[in-house]
């Protein structure tokens, strides 16, 4: 083995040791933001001037795709640990196209509830509604990170950079999918029991 490759190797090892670590910790802070921000809705009950209301038909349509979509992701996974490429590659590319419905129906949900006269902002907004629509316009924003972590692990993807034996990247790629994914679990079951 040349320097060279030796050197390739231990960046390989340190990549491995310090990836899923790091991914671990972020996740971690962004279960505390949302969890202080879950905490700050709880408080807000309170208040005399809160409202309840039935979330928007959007936001189940989206937990529907969002599901769908970390099921997509484990076949992806199932079929690339497997060597079927082309298998891995359909799936990721599905998983992708219904985390892009996840989002459009969280636009949808924010439009139905405007139009029933419940606004983020302004003289008619009310402290539910900003809770409820600033808290998953945050979880939106995360998704559109992993949206973005999708779209890098389908280009390598396309370029056979995964292999059965070389699948750090999809993996990193898939955990924080799926945490996404159980984060809108958790906000959806939030919003439904707790109003």
């Amino acid at each position: 083995m040349t320097q060279a490759e030796l050197v390739e190797a231990e960046l390989k090892i340190g990549k491995k040791k310090s990836g899923k670590p790091m991914l671990w910790i972020s996740m971690i802070s962004m279960v505390m933001f949302f969890a202080g921000l879950t905490s700050a809705y709880v408080i807000s009950m309170e208040r005399d001037d809160w409202v309840s209301f039935d979330l928007p038909m959007a936001f189940y349509v989206s937990t529907f795709f969002i599901v769908a979509s970390s099921i997509t992701l484990f076949l992806s996974q199932r079929f690339l640990k497997n060597d079927k490429i082309q298998l891995s590659f359909i799936f990721l590319v599905i998983t992708f196209l219904l985390g892009v419905g996840f989002v459009y129906q969280q636009y949808v949900g924010f439009n139905q509830l405007k139009s029933v006269g419940l606004f983020f902002t302004g003289p008619e907004s009310t402290v539910s509604t900003s809770f409820i629509i600033g808290i998953t316009f945050m979880h939106v924003l995360h998704l559109l990170a992993g949206l973005i972590v999708l779209l890098v692990v389908i280009y390598n993807h396309f370029k056979y950079k995964y292999k059965s034996d070389n699948m750090l990247g999809f993996e990193l790629g898939a955990i924080f999918w799926h945490f996404v994914d159980i984060l809108w679990i958790y906000l959806f079951f939030f919003f439904y029991f707790i109003r």
